[in-house]
């Protein structure tokens, strides 16, 4: 964060300092919501949630080194020293600050969104651009309310472009966060059945991720995905450049190949380069990220070798399909941080195009799909059956119905766990040598301690 004033401040969100302070050239350097992540010169913002209320840490803050905070509450006994800027609402006040101090900052904007991808696209994004820039991108999960904010409050002089990816779960969330960064380029991944526990149907999610479009700037663009059926039905009523396989899509790109260990080959044809190119990561569905990156570094003046570059250096952020290879032959893949039953089938596609002789399926229930749920992971339990998995660990409540699903469609051997504990006594039964091993469910299911439990289970791979 490039340091501003207690003034400035005061300017962005509208606020009134309470007596007993009145040096407004106080330099503030970090903004924070969290009473454990104080340094020297931070500001604290408390917020309001359910379950919590942020301005009881006000005191640990400031006895922390918090230089002063932001409250909606009336305080007392203030510490001497510390400024105290009084405002109505506090989540109000970090949007407006991040508002004010992102206009600070005259580069382009990039926001996406989607029901899947979302993560993987913003980093292919980030690492093509970053072939000629300095990018800002939002880092784990901070793509909410909080999170965007706080991403953009990371902004510096040096940033030269922003890209910020966008979550939600209801209507209303995309057009607060699209609100605050006025995006030059929007980017749409898909439209699945995350969330629709919530949002009731496809056609209620399509209106929720398109209130992203109002938002782009007046000569920005709009990038979708032109093979998803609910986005495609845009063309001719949106402006928009659209990708995929179809011959309709100005970007396009066919899979030609892979070592089915770490690479997939694929022939990338846009309007300025027709070239083979490998995406480090595996999957079909990785053409999509890679062409939304390709799209986004023609329009901001990338040639097509720095183009190729950029996806070279593709890192998936962690528990994104993360290829962790071990001794003898086996390979896990990590792709714990979240599921849906979109997402999960282009998992099983990468397991099912693994090199491995026996291939594992660990599947933990996707949450949020309401009264969709049993058909839904059914479904994924039929297709597990269709591509030829092995094995099935079924983890959870829900994922129960996976394992009907793959019993049904003759998986030869289906083990059903109630939880995480039962799951670590039956994983040494998939482990053999050259095994492939899939884990996936959704964040809530918390998968990543099985992935810890395969490793222990596996020696390294010092080939």
């Amino acid at each position: 964060m490039e340091t501003i004033t207690l003034g400035q401040l005061m300017e962005a969100v509208g606020g009134r300092l309470l007596d007993g302070y009145d040096r407004l050239d106080t330099p503030i350097s970090q903004v924070e919501t969290d009473s454990r992540s104080i340094h020297p010169g931070t500001l604290f913002l408390p917020l309001v949630g359910d379950r919590f209320d942020g301005h009881a840490y006000i005191g640990a803050a400031l006895e922390g080194g918090a230089i002063g905070c932001v409250t909606a509450r009336e305080v007392e006994n203030r510490r001497p020293g510390k400024f105290y800027v009084k405002v109505e609402d506090t989540q109000k006040a970090l949007r407006d600050l991040a508002f004010w101090y992102k206009n600070r900052f005259a580069i382009p904007f990039i926001g996406v969104t989607g029901s899947v991808g979302k993560t993987t696209t913003k980093d292919m994004l980030a690492a093509v651009l970053g072939v000629k820039y300095r990018v800002l991108k939002t880092e784990g999960n901070f793509n909410n309310n909080v999170g965007l904010p706080l991403t953009l409050l990371r902004l510096s002089s040096s940033d030269q472009i922003a890209v910020l990816e966008m979550g939600m779960d209801n209507f209303g969330q995309i057009d607060y966060l699209a609100g605050i960064v006025q995006p030059d380029l929007g980017v749409i991944t898909n439209i699945g059945d995350a969330h629709i526990e919530r949002l009731g149907s496809r056609e209620n999610i399509l209106k929720a991720k398109c209130e992203l479009l109002p938002h782009i700037k007046k000569d920005g663009l709009v990038i979708l995905n032109g093979d998803d059926p609910m986005l495609s039905g845009l063309k001719g009523t949106t402006p928009a450049l659209f990708c995929g396989q179809g011959e309709g899509c100005s970007y396009r790109a066919q899979v030609t190949g892979g070592d089915g260990v770490s690479h997939i080959h694929c022939r990338l044809i846009t309007p300025n380069m027709d070239r083979e190119v490998k995406i480090p990561a595996l999957g079909e569905h990785m053409i999509y990220p890679t062409l939304i990156a390709a799209a986004a570094g023609e329009r901001f003046g990338l040639t097509p070798d720095q183009i190729e570059e950029g996806i070279n250096r593709f890192v998936p952020t962690r528990m994104r399909m993360n290829v962790l290879r071990r001794g003898e032959g086996i390979t896990i893949l990590d792709d714990t941080y979240n599921a849906n039953p979109q997402s999960m089938r282009a998992a099983i596609s990468v397991l099912a195009d693994s090199m491995g002789s026996f291939k594992a399926a660990v599947l933990g229930d996707m949450l949020e799909l309401g009264p969709f749920a049993p058909a839904l992971h059914t479904g994924v339990g039929e297709y597990l059956g269709t591509v030829g998995v092995d094995c099935l660990v079924a983890v959870g409540e829900l994922a129960q119905h996976i394992a009907q699903g793959a019993r049904d469609a003759g998986v030869a051997q289906v083990i059903s766990c109630r939880d995480r504990e039962e799951a670590k006594a039956v994983l040494p039964q998939v482990v053999r040598p050259d095994s492939t091993i899939l884990l996936k469910a959704s964040r809530g299911m918390k998968l990543e301690e099985l992935t810890a439990r395969l490793l222990e289970l596996t020696a390294e791979d010092y080939s």
